[in-house]
């Protein structure tokens, strides 16, 4: 009968953890979250968790769930875990982070953009192929960048809305907002690839 009950213990935490993914999160909404800076330039958080009772994090990592299509909805609130790359357990999620004050939505967003740093192609200088790999030096909104694509055709993403997005051998993303803006010169250089 011993036996019998550890089996049951075993089999409810295996349950448990194989359907935690799949829990829908808090909806959090500025009737149940605080976010706030704190001391260590961090984003803390006074929350109402899913139990109704109110908690304190001292420090929350915050991540788009598709940040390119739609950055600014669906924002998942989470508890830090280094095992996880900080992908620790969901506390929540923003549906519309408009929802939200002027004042959280800007400590959001510089979080955010921290995390999703992605600066925009200016001009694009020159780029040269080299056995497989094509080296591009471009002007950005961060100064002058030199990346490496191993294939550029599975590397450069183009976007309904005309938008593209580059990702480098190192997992920089760089974006051109509108081809049109780029001067002729660059434009001839990158349309092979469109």
């Amino acid at each position: 009968m011993a036996e019998n009950m550890v089996l049951d213990i075993e089999n409810q935490d295996l349950e448990e953890k194989l359907f935690e993914p799949s829990r829908i999160s808090i909806d959090l909404t500025p009737e149940n979250i605080r976010f706030m800076r704190s001391p260590g330039n961090l984003i803390s958080v006074d929350f109402t968790n899913h139990k109704g009772e109110k908690e304190f994090l001292e420090r929350v990592v915050i991540f788009r769930s598709f940040p390119i299509t739609n950055p600014d909805e669906f924002i998942s609130v989470r508890e830090p875990d280094s095992k996880k790359m900080g992908r620790g357990k969901e506390i929540g999620m923003i549906r519309r982070l408009s929802d939200f004050d002027e004042e959280t939505v800007a400590l959001i967003n510089e979080e955010l953009d921290r995390r999703y740093f992605s600066p925009t192609i200016l001009k694009i200088r020159s780029i040269k192929e080299k056995f497989g790999y094509t080296y591009w030096d471009v002007n950005t909104t961060s100064g002058n960048v030199t990346f490496v694509l191993n294939n550029p055709f599975s590397n450069i993403r183009i976007l309904e809305d005309g938008r593209i997005f580059i990702s480098d051998m190192d997992g920089n993303i760089f974006q051109i907002p509108d081809t049109k803006k780029l001067d002729q010169q660059s434009f001839k250089k990158i349309e092979i690839y469109l």
